[in-house]
């Protein structure tokens, strides 16, 4: 029976969909792992000098961590039909992802203004390369979360939304954004644990 069951986990047929997306998601947390080795090892190196992180990075890993929140609220509204609370929980979200890249970009003003840039030295180059390269991953969500926000708002009336909500696609669509969205918070709250422990504020 225990083989039966393992076979019929390793057999069975997966939403491709899905699937593609944790390879993608499992290649992205192995790109970030790579370069904080490298950045442990390179740090070693006698021209590494402590750059401290910008304090506004505290502020932007707040507002990511709520929109992971208003993300969760506004996908449980979906689920439920509560199309109106899903507008409002989604565009919350929308706005809060906006700030954080907002947020980011002044962490790079604050760094320029104090003398440092990508080529001052090895720590600074750290710091625009790992906190760049995530924010290129919270575009990429905020393109999806825009798609779907103007898609919740082209469908005021309820029969529409209650349409849209129960076609298995779409479902999935929100699905898949919203594990997306959690994902890169994760990511970037792994980054700036790492990144303020080397760094400081």
């Amino acid at each position: 029976m225990e083989t039966r069951r393992k076979n019929n986990f390793m057999t069975r047929r997966r939403e491709p969909k899905r699937f593609m997306l944790w390879l993608c998601m499992a290649g992205s947390g192995l790109i970030f792992t790579i370069l904080l080795i490298a950045y442990v090892v390179r740090k070693i190196g006698a021209d590494w000098r402590n750059v401290p992180m910008p304090t506004v990075f505290l502020a932007s890993t707040g507002v990511i961590l709520a929109s992971s929140l208003t993300l969760h609220i506004a996908n449980a509204a979906f689920r439920h039909d509560r199309f109106t609370q899903y507008r409002l929980y989604l565009g919350t979200t929308l706005f809060l992802g906006t700030l954080f890249v907002i947020l980011q970009v002044l962490g790079w003003r604050e760094l320029m203004l104090k003398g440092f840039y990508m080529q001052t030295n090895p720590s600074s180059s750290f710091l625009f390369l790992l906190s760049g390269l995530h924010l290129l991953h919270i575009l990429l969500g905020l393109f999806f979360l825009g798609v779907a926000f103007m898609e919740a708002i082209r469908r005021i009336s309820y029969v529409e939304s209650f349409v849209y909500s129960v076609n298995p696609p779409n479902r999935l669509k929100i699905t898949l954004f919203t594990l997306y969205w959690h994902f890169v918070d994760v990511l970037w709250v792994y980054v700036f644990l790492f990144l303020l422990y080397h760094h400081g504020l």
